[in-house]
Formats: C-alpha cells, structure tokens, sequence
C-alpha cells in the first residue's frame, strides 16, 4: 500500500479567506432569487432586455435558490458548485447574447470555486495544487 498524502490543515487566515470568497456570491445569489419572487417594472424591464419573458422570473428564482441552499450544505457544496456553475454559464451566455458585460458572473463562479477549494479537504485531495 502506498502513503496517502494528507491535505495541510487550513490556517485560520486561509479558512477566513475562504469563507469570505463563498459568501460574497452567496449573498448576491440569495438577493438575486429572492427578487425574482417581487414583481417589479424593473424586473420585467430587465427580462425583456435578455430576451426572457417575465413569467419565468419565478421559475429561475427557485432554481438559483436552489442550488444556492445546496452549495451551502457542506455535504452537497460540490454539488452545489456543479449546479451554480451550470446556472452561471446560462446567465453568462444569456448576457453575451445581447451584448452586455458578464464579468459579474464569471467572478462569482470563480468565486464559489476558490471558497470551496481552499475549505473542502475533499476537494483538495481531488485536486492537488503543487508548487
């Protein structure tokens, strides 16, 4: 049998970092799909410029919702990386197609990843990081 080589236990100035880089989008995620559920001119407005109709506002909202409660479970938070990641790409792509900026939301995916990396032993192991 060969040696398994361990994970470094996290610092608490690396385990902040972390905690801080998943809670920023976190936050913005939970703003954005409670919104979804507020009718509003702005929302409507807001879908109409992606090309969206207004009626799938409170679908998207409960699938980003979703997702964002399965990523906060720290048993399911890899999960919840892969589904966010797929909800990402779908906003990415729909701001690309009528020519608005997606930063924003590239940021957050990477994001959610580095929280996720530097606090899940698992997801370390899975993928070492040499210097």
């Amino acid at each position: 049998m060969e040696p398994t080589s361990q994970p470094a236990p996290l610092s608490k100035k690396i385990l902040w970092t972390a905690r801080v880089m998943s809670a920023l989008p976190v936050l913005l995620l939970l703003f954005s799909g409670i919104m979804k559920f507020i009718p509003s001119p702005q929302l409507n407005e807001g879908f109409s410029h992606l090309g969206l109709p207004g009626s799938m506002a409170v679908g998207l909202g409960v699938l980003e919702l979703g997702c964002t409660a399965i990523y906060l479970i720290p048993r399911t938070a890899v999960l919840g990386a892969i589904l966010l990641t797929g909800y990402l790409g779908g906003a990415v792509l729909t701001h690309l197609r009528v020519g608005d900026p997606c930063w924003a939301q590239v940021l957050f995916g990477v994001f959610l990843w580095g929280g996720l990396y530097l606090r899940d032993v698992r997801l370390r192991a899975l993928i070492p990081l040499r210097r």
